[in-house]
Protein backbone atom coordinates (compact mmCIF):
# COMPACT_ATOMS: atom_id res chain seq x y z
CA UNK A 1 0.00 0.00 0.00
CA UNK A 2 1.47 3.06 -0.47
CA UNK A 3 0.35 5.70 2.28
CA UNK A 4 -0.51 9.13 0.99
CA UNK A 5 1.48 11.98 3.36
CA UNK A 6 -0.04 13.19 6.17
CA UNK A 7 0.12 16.86 7.22
CA UNK A 8 2.66 17.18 9.66
CA UNK A 9 1.46 17.38 12.81
CA UNK A 10 2.34 20.66 15.02
CA UNK A 11 5.05 20.71 17.51
CA UNK A 12 3.29 20.36 21.04
CA UNK A 13 5.35 21.68 23.95
CA UNK A 14 5.12 19.48 27.27
CA UNK A 15 6.56 20.76 30.30
CA UNK A 16 7.93 18.31 32.92
CA UNK A 17 8.18 19.20 36.99
CA UNK A 18 11.88 18.87 38.38
CA UNK A 19 12.71 15.96 39.65
CA UNK A 20 13.59 15.82 43.73
CA UNK A 21 16.52 14.05 44.65
CA UNK A 22 15.41 10.78 45.67
CA UNK A 23 13.29 10.31 42.89
CA UNK A 24 15.80 11.28 40.73
CA UNK A 25 17.92 8.48 42.18
CA UNK A 26 15.19 5.83 41.89
CA UNK A 27 14.92 6.38 38.49
CA UNK A 28 18.52 6.12 37.73
CA UNK A 29 18.12 2.87 39.19
CA UNK A 30 15.02 1.82 36.83
CA UNK A 31 17.39 2.95 34.05
CA UNK A 32 19.82 0.52 34.88
CA UNK A 33 17.02 -2.02 34.10
CA UNK A 34 16.50 -1.16 30.89
CA UNK A 35 14.28 1.94 31.45
CA UNK A 36 15.29 5.53 29.14
CA UNK A 37 14.37 8.86 28.12
CA UNK A 38 15.55 12.54 26.89
CA UNK A 39 18.63 14.84 27.44
CA UNK A 40 20.85 17.26 26.85
CA UNK A 41 24.14 18.03 28.08
CA UNK A 42 26.59 14.96 29.16
CA UNK A 43 25.96 16.48 32.78
CA UNK A 44 23.13 17.02 34.78
CA UNK A 45 22.76 20.57 34.55
CA UNK A 46 24.05 21.04 31.11
CA UNK A 47 21.11 23.45 29.80
CA UNK A 48 18.34 22.12 27.00
CA UNK A 49 15.94 24.55 26.17
CA UNK A 50 17.45 27.97 25.85
CA UNK A 51 16.63 29.64 29.39
CA UNK A 52 14.93 27.01 30.80
CA UNK A 53 17.38 24.64 32.02
CA UNK A 54 15.27 21.18 30.25
CA UNK A 55 16.35 19.08 27.71
CA UNK A 56 13.97 19.23 24.42
CA UNK A 57 13.33 16.21 23.32
CA UNK A 58 11.81 15.19 19.73
CA UNK A 59 9.48 12.13 18.92
CA UNK A 60 9.18 11.42 16.05
CA UNK A 61 6.79 8.36 14.29
CA UNK A 62 5.44 7.08 11.47
CA UNK A 63 1.31 6.78 13.16
CA UNK A 64 -1.56 8.08 10.74
CA UNK A 65 -3.57 10.04 12.20
CA UNK A 66 -6.49 8.98 14.56
CA UNK A 67 -5.12 5.64 15.54
CA UNK A 68 -5.49 4.62 18.89
CA UNK A 69 -1.89 2.70 19.53
CA UNK A 70 -0.22 5.56 19.13
CA UNK A 71 -2.19 7.74 21.19
CA UNK A 72 -0.67 4.90 23.63
CA UNK A 73 2.82 5.54 22.35
CA UNK A 74 2.45 8.94 22.99
CA UNK A 75 1.26 9.19 26.55
CA UNK A 76 3.43 6.96 27.55
CA UNK A 77 6.08 9.96 26.68
CA UNK A 78 3.97 12.80 28.01
CA UNK A 79 4.27 10.77 31.33
CA UNK A 80 7.94 10.38 31.01
CA UNK A 81 8.92 13.81 29.94
CA UNK A 82 6.37 15.11 33.20
CA UNK A 83 8.36 12.96 35.28
CA UNK A 84 12.07 14.36 34.35
CA UNK A 85 11.23 17.96 33.51
CA UNK A 86 11.90 17.34 29.60
CA UNK A 87 10.23 19.66 27.64
CA UNK A 88 9.06 17.20 24.49
CA UNK A 89 7.76 17.36 21.19
CA UNK A 90 5.49 15.35 19.18
CA UNK A 91 5.04 14.58 15.62
CA UNK A 92 4.31 12.09 13.05
CA UNK A 93 3.89 11.45 9.54
CA UNK A 94 2.83 7.68 7.86
CA UNK A 95 5.50 8.98 4.44
CA UNK A 96 8.70 7.47 5.19
CA UNK A 97 9.51 11.13 3.36
CA UNK A 98 7.26 13.43 5.81
CA UNK A 99 8.58 11.35 8.72
CA UNK A 100 12.27 12.15 7.88
CA UNK A 101 11.64 15.31 6.96
CA UNK A 102 10.16 15.78 10.48
CA UNK A 103 13.65 14.48 11.64
CA UNK A 104 15.58 17.35 10.04
CA UNK A 105 13.19 20.06 11.53
CA UNK A 106 13.86 18.54 15.06
CA UNK A 107 17.43 18.73 14.35
CA UNK A 108 16.72 22.21 13.45
CA UNK A 109 15.31 23.10 16.30
CA UNK A 110 18.54 22.35 18.26
CA UNK A 111 16.95 19.67 20.40
CA UNK A 112 18.58 17.46 22.52
CA UNK A 113 17.81 14.35 21.74
CA UNK A 114 15.42 12.21 19.49
CA UNK A 115 13.30 9.02 19.85
CA UNK A 116 11.98 7.77 16.17
CA UNK A 117 10.06 4.65 14.88
CA UNK A 118 11.91 2.74 12.02
CA UNK A 119 9.14 1.36 10.09
CA UNK A 120 10.70 2.10 6.33
CA UNK A 121 14.74 2.07 7.58
CA UNK A 122 16.10 3.60 4.92
CA UNK A 123 14.69 6.39 5.16
CA UNK A 124 15.81 7.58 8.19
CA UNK A 125 19.50 6.51 7.80
CA UNK A 126 20.26 10.02 6.17
CA UNK A 127 18.38 12.27 9.33
CA UNK A 128 19.67 9.92 11.97
CA UNK A 129 23.51 10.46 10.07
CA UNK A 130 22.77 14.18 10.41
CA UNK A 131 21.36 13.46 13.96
CA UNK A 132 24.53 12.30 15.00
CA UNK A 133 26.87 14.88 13.40
CA UNK A 134 25.26 17.20 15.21
CA UNK A 135 25.99 15.31 18.57
CA UNK A 136 22.03 14.82 19.17
CA UNK A 137 21.39 11.35 20.47
CA UNK A 138 18.97 9.01 18.47
CA UNK A 139 17.02 5.81 20.01
CA UNK A 140 14.43 3.91 18.74
CA UNK A 141 11.10 2.14 19.60
CA UNK A 142 8.43 0.19 18.03
CA UNK A 143 9.92 -0.22 14.41
CA UNK A 144 13.57 -1.66 13.54
CA UNK A 145 14.13 -4.14 15.49
CA UNK A 146 16.80 -5.36 13.00
CA UNK A 147 17.91 -2.40 11.78
CA UNK A 148 18.21 -0.02 15.03
CA UNK A 149 22.26 -0.39 14.99
CA UNK A 150 23.34 -0.80 11.45
CA UNK A 151 21.23 2.88 11.20
CA UNK A 152 23.04 3.78 13.73
CA UNK A 153 20.77 4.09 16.52
CA UNK A 154 21.95 4.69 20.31
CA UNK A 155 19.12 2.46 21.75
CA UNK A 156 15.89 0.73 20.73
CA UNK A 157 12.60 -0.36 22.87
CA UNK A 158 10.00 -2.42 21.22
CA UNK A 159 8.57 -6.20 20.64
CA UNK A 160 10.85 -8.63 17.91
CA UNK A 161 7.96 -9.10 15.69
CA UNK A 162 9.44 -11.82 13.81
CA UNK A 163 9.53 -13.75 17.54
CA UNK A 164 6.21 -12.24 18.30
CA UNK A 165 4.64 -13.47 14.58
CA UNK A 166 6.16 -17.17 15.70
CA UNK A 167 4.33 -17.34 19.06
CA UNK A 168 0.91 -16.37 17.16
CA UNK A 169 1.54 -19.28 14.88
CA UNK A 170 2.81 -21.56 17.63
CA UNK A 171 -0.89 -20.35 19.07
CA UNK A 172 -3.06 -20.82 16.31
CA UNK A 173 -1.81 -24.66 16.51
CA UNK A 174 -2.45 -25.04 20.09
CA UNK A 175 -5.97 -23.57 19.04
CA UNK A 176 -6.00 -26.33 16.09
CA UNK A 177 -6.61 -23.46 13.63
CA UNK A 178 -5.85 -24.78 9.81
CA UNK A 179 -5.75 -22.09 7.83
CA UNK A 180 -5.12 -18.14 9.06
CA UNK A 181 -5.34 -14.89 6.76
CA UNK A 182 -3.31 -12.57 7.84
CA UNK A 183 -4.21 -9.19 7.20
CA UNK A 184 -1.37 -6.69 6.83
CA UNK A 185 -2.38 -2.43 6.92
CA UNK A 186 0.81 -1.08 5.40
CA UNK A 187 2.79 -2.99 2.77
CA UNK A 188 6.48 -2.47 2.98
CA UNK A 189 6.70 -1.50 6.83
CA UNK A 190 8.94 -4.12 8.71
CA UNK A 191 7.26 -4.55 11.76
CA UNK A 192 3.68 -5.77 9.75
CA UNK A 193 5.94 -7.64 7.28
CA UNK A 194 7.87 -9.63 10.16
CA UNK A 195 4.82 -10.50 12.22
CA UNK A 196 2.88 -12.21 9.24
CA UNK A 197 5.83 -13.88 8.25
CA UNK A 198 6.30 -15.14 11.42
CA UNK A 199 2.78 -16.60 11.90
CA UNK A 200 3.78 -18.22 8.38
CA UNK A 201 6.73 -19.88 9.49
CA UNK A 202 5.21 -21.11 12.93
CA UNK A 203 2.03 -22.12 12.01
CA UNK A 204 2.03 -26.11 10.88
CA UNK A 205 -1.84 -24.61 8.81
CA UNK A 206 -1.98 -22.77 6.20
CA UNK A 207 -1.09 -18.89 6.08
CA UNK A 208 -2.25 -16.48 3.54
CA UNK A 209 -1.25 -12.92 3.54
CA UNK A 210 -4.04 -10.02 2.33
CA UNK A 211 -2.53 -6.39 2.36
CA UNK A 212 -5.46 -4.08 2.99
CA UNK A 213 -5.49 0.21 2.80
CA UNK A 214 -5.44 0.59 6.36
CA UNK A 215 -6.35 4.36 6.17
CA UNK A 216 -10.00 3.15 4.96
CA UNK A 217 -11.53 0.64 7.23
CA UNK A 218 -14.38 0.49 5.30
CA UNK A 219 -11.76 -0.88 2.36
CA UNK A 220 -10.59 -2.84 4.91
CA UNK A 221 -13.85 -4.27 6.09
CA UNK A 222 -14.57 -5.18 2.55
CA UNK A 223 -11.60 -6.34 1.44
CA UNK A 224 -11.62 -9.38 4.75
CA UNK A 225 -15.38 -9.89 3.99
CA UNK A 226 -15.18 -10.88 0.29
CA UNK A 227 -11.87 -12.82 1.12
CA UNK A 228 -14.25 -14.40 3.59
CA UNK A 229 -16.77 -14.84 1.05
CA UNK A 230 -14.54 -16.71 -1.42
CA UNK A 231 -12.68 -18.95 0.98
CA UNK A 232 -14.69 -20.72 3.20
CA UNK A 233 -12.06 -23.18 4.63
CA UNK A 234 -10.35 -19.72 6.27
CA UNK A 235 -10.59 -20.21 10.26
CA UNK A 236 -8.78 -17.99 11.34
CA UNK A 237 -8.32 -14.17 11.04
CA UNK A 238 -4.96 -12.50 12.40
CA UNK A 239 -4.94 -8.50 12.88
CA UNK A 240 -2.12 -6.56 13.36
CA UNK A 241 -3.97 -3.71 14.88
CA UNK A 242 -6.58 -3.58 17.76
CA UNK A 243 -8.85 -1.45 15.34
CA UNK A 244 -8.62 -3.89 12.77
CA UNK A 245 -9.62 -7.14 14.78
CA UNK A 246 -12.59 -5.14 15.58
CA UNK A 247 -13.24 -4.27 11.90
CA UNK A 248 -12.96 -8.22 11.40
CA UNK A 249 -14.95 -9.40 13.65
CA UNK A 250 -17.82 -7.41 11.89
CA UNK A 251 -16.25 -8.53 8.57
CA UNK A 252 -16.67 -12.54 9.98
CA UNK A 253 -20.50 -11.94 10.94
CA UNK A 254 -21.27 -9.89 7.29
CA UNK A 255 -19.42 -13.02 5.52
CA UNK A 256 -21.50 -15.71 7.60
CA UNK A 257 -18.16 -17.25 8.14
CA UNK A 258 -16.97 -19.39 11.22
CA UNK A 259 -13.57 -18.09 11.49
CA UNK A 260 -12.30 -16.39 14.59
CA UNK A 261 -10.18 -13.34 15.28
CA UNK A 262 -6.76 -13.03 16.75
CA UNK A 263 -4.62 -9.81 16.36
CA UNK A 264 -1.31 -8.40 17.63
CA UNK A 265 -1.58 -4.96 19.58
CA UNK A 266 -4.28 -4.20 22.48
CA UNK A 267 -6.82 -0.93 23.41
CA UNK A 268 -9.67 -0.42 25.70
CA UNK A 269 -12.35 -1.21 23.22
CA UNK A 270 -10.39 -4.83 22.42
CA UNK A 271 -9.96 -5.70 26.22
CA UNK A 272 -13.90 -5.76 25.81
CA UNK A 273 -14.11 -8.03 22.95
CA UNK A 274 -11.53 -10.19 24.58
CA UNK A 275 -13.13 -10.54 27.77
CA UNK A 276 -16.69 -11.46 25.68
CA UNK A 277 -14.75 -14.12 23.70
CA UNK A 278 -15.10 -12.10 20.58
CA UNK A 279 -11.38 -11.86 19.91
CA UNK A 280 -9.69 -15.19 20.51
CA UNK A 281 -6.36 -13.21 21.92
CA UNK A 282 -4.44 -9.83 21.43
CA UNK A 283 -0.23 -9.83 21.61
CA UNK A 284 0.42 -7.02 23.66
CA UNK A 285 3.88 -5.41 23.01
CA UNK A 286 3.05 -2.60 25.46
CA UNK A 287 3.06 0.78 23.51
CA UNK A 288 2.59 3.15 26.45
CA UNK A 289 6.29 1.45 27.96
CA UNK A 290 7.37 2.33 24.48
CA UNK A 291 7.09 5.55 24.40
CA UNK A 292 7.94 5.82 28.39
CA UNK A 293 11.14 4.52 27.45
CA UNK A 294 12.47 5.79 25.08
CA UNK A 295 11.96 9.42 26.44
CA UNK A 296 13.38 8.40 29.97
CA UNK A 297 16.19 6.73 28.18
CA UNK A 298 17.53 9.68 26.47
CA UNK A 299 17.19 11.59 29.89
CA UNK A 300 19.34 9.09 31.64
CA UNK A 301 21.87 9.07 29.15
CA UNK A 302 22.13 12.79 28.61
CA UNK A 303 22.29 13.29 32.65
CA UNK A 304 24.10 10.71 33.92
CA UNK A 305 25.52 8.41 30.47
CA UNK A 306 22.96 5.27 30.90
CA UNK A 307 22.65 3.41 27.76
CA UNK A 308 20.04 0.62 28.06
CA UNK A 309 20.45 -2.66 26.74
CA UNK A 310 24.40 -1.85 27.01
CA UNK A 311 23.84 -0.47 23.00
CA UNK A 312 24.42 -4.10 22.21
CA UNK A 313 20.75 -5.41 22.65
CA UNK A 314 17.31 -3.88 22.32
CA UNK A 315 14.94 -3.46 26.17
CA UNK A 316 12.40 -5.96 24.69
CA UNK A 317 8.69 -5.06 26.06
CA UNK A 318 6.77 -8.12 24.55
CA UNK A 319 5.35 -9.88 23.37
CA UNK A 320 2.45 -10.96 25.87
CA UNK A 321 -0.42 -13.30 25.00
CA UNK A 322 -3.88 -11.26 26.49
CA UNK A 323 -6.07 -13.86 27.01
CA UNK A 324 -9.68 -14.32 28.17
CA UNK A 325 -8.57 -15.43 31.19
CA UNK A 326 -6.03 -12.98 32.15
CA UNK A 327 -7.46 -9.87 30.90
CA UNK A 328 -8.95 -8.54 34.04
CA UNK A 329 -5.12 -8.18 35.03
CA UNK A 330 -5.15 -5.54 32.18
CA UNK A 331 -8.65 -4.12 31.95
CA UNK A 332 -8.13 -1.35 34.39
CA UNK A 333 -5.13 0.18 33.10
CA UNK A 334 -7.16 0.20 29.48
CA UNK A 335 -10.11 1.95 31.39
CA UNK A 336 -7.36 4.58 31.96
CA UNK A 337 -6.00 4.95 28.93
CA UNK A 338 -2.59 3.59 29.05
CA UNK A 339 -2.56 -0.16 27.92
Amino acid sequence: MNTPPSPHTPFRRIRGTALTGAVAVCLLLAGCSGTGDSGSGSDTGAAGAAGTGRLKVAMVTHASKGDAFWVLVKKGAEAAAAKDGVELTYTSDPDATGQAELVRDAIRDGVDGIALTLAKPDAMKAPIAQAKASDIPVVGLNSGIDSWQSDGVLEFFGQDESVAGRAVGEKLDELQAKHALCVIHERGNVALEARCAGVKKAFTGETDMLYVDGTDMNAVSASVTDRLKQDPSIDEVVTLGAQFALTAVKSVKSAGSKAKVATFDLNSALVKTVQSGAVQFAVDQQPYLQGYLAVDSLWLYKTNGNISGGGAAPVLTGPAFVTRTNVGAVAKFAANGTR
